[in-house]
């Protein structure tokens, strides 16, 4: 009778420190899964925060030139009110700094019949360069190409001054004569 009783003490025990080991277990799952999904939600905000600066200072690149161009051509003889546009080819580009690692190994086999081959792997590591803020610091920008201009312009009907503003938005733009087209304004 007592070793019955000394038995199911025992396996009281066991099923216990089961239990126990499992609900361990399931926390340490549970916080592991955690930290892995808090590295793979910072590493996208960092891109995406590039992104809208990105998108951000080609807007202000752009409205800053329209805005600077109405303003002069609005001051020269005869052209009084003026609107301008500019197209551009694409978006500008920020181009982060990589610190980047380069590693390589040779390998030279002999096999059993005497001949040798030689295996060479080359392994490269880039990793983008960010600042105290965890933002990519940026090495270089490249902004975009203007493909082409359009002004209405109140003068626009004397063609001197249609004349002027061509040869003033082509200054500033290094655009070709063909890619700025001049139109008068509507009252």
């Amino acid at each position: 009778m007592e070793k019955l009783k000394n038995l199911l003490k025992d396996k009281n025990k066991r099923t216990e420190n089961l239990v126990v080991f499992l609900i361990i277990l399931v926390i340490t799952l549970v916080v592991i899964n955690n930290i892995i999904k808090e590295d793979k939600k910072e590493e996208p905000k960092k891109y995406e925060k590039a992104e809208l600066a990105s998108t951000s200072s080609n807007e202000v690149v752009s409205n800053d030139l329209e805005l600077r161009l109405e303003r002069i051509l609005s001051k020269m003889e005869g052209v009084g009110e003026v609107s301008v546009l500019i197209t551009y080819s694409q978006s500008s580009t920020i181009i982060p700094i990589y610190n980047e690692s380069t590693s390589k190994s040779v390998t030279e086999e002999t096999d059993t019949s005497g001949g040798t081959r030689t295996i060479e792997a080359e392994d490269v590591e880039k990793n983008v360069v960010t600042g105290s803020d965890a933002n990519p610091i940026t090495g270089k920008t490249v902004f975009p190409t203007i493909e082409g201009a359009i002004v209405s312009a109140q003068g626009a009907v004397n063609s001197n001054v249609k004349a002027n503003i061509v040869s003033a938005v082509e200054a500033v733009t290094g655009l070709a004569t063909h890619k700025i087209q001049v139109f008068e304004m509507k009252n």
